[in-house]
């Protein structure tokens, strides 16, 4: 299987109003180090809207909801990726406009014309898009990785909920200190 690490919806607007745990960014920042020392491509995932929001219908409730405050405009202030783990020169940065990863972009293209079949899960919320992406991958038959301690929730219990009780019926769910060591055992028998 080749695999591609998704850091998805890490933006400074979003880790601003979700991130409590000081030591998630570094965390997050030593699985993406350890994809790169793996030669595992890592692609970027974030939410933008067009001004306007012209993709925003109204049933959609939590798009309704973001387009009221104004948020996640392209371009704006706060929808940058936090720079503790912004992309590198050649990282694949994907825009989505929906909660999958999926919906709105052009991932399962990037991903399917470099081979990849299998995704290592990451990003903010738990709930929202590590959940749609998730449950979208699982039926495009992607091999599924999620990294609970590299994922995060507004709602703690119900991260939990979901990293214990509903990810492990689709997905491997393992740590990210496992998951290195485990990317270093498998290049040391390559």
């Amino acid at each position: 299987m080749t695999s591609a690490l998704l850091v998805m919806d890490v933006q400074q607007a979003i880790v601003d109003t979700v991130v409590d745990d000081p030591a998630y960014l570094p965390r997050l920042r030593r699985a993406i180090d350890g994809a790169r020392d793996a030669d595992l491509p890592v692609v970027y995932v974030v939410i933008a809207l067009r001004p306007g929001f012209p993709e925003v219908g109204s049933h959609n409730r939590p798009l309704s909801a973001i387009k009221q405050a104004g948020l996640y405009v392209e371009g704006a202030p706060g929808t940058e990726i936090h720079p503790e783990v912004a992309p590198r020169p050649g990282d694949v940065v994907v825009t989505k406009r929906r909660a999958s990863a999926f919906s709105g972009s052009d991932l399962d293209m990037v991903l399917r014309a470099r081979g990849i079949d299998g995704l290592v899960l990451t990003g903010i919320a738990t709930s929202a898009v590590v959940l749609s992406t998730l449950c979208q991958a699982n039926d495009l038959d992607f091999g599924l990785t999620v990294l609970p301690d590299a994922c995060v929730d507004p709602d703690p219990e119900l991260h939990r909920a979901l990293v214990e009780r509903l990810f492990p019926q689709w997905a491997d769910v393992v740590a990210v200190d496992d998951w290195l060591k485990t990317l270093k055992t498998l290049k040391t028998l390559a």
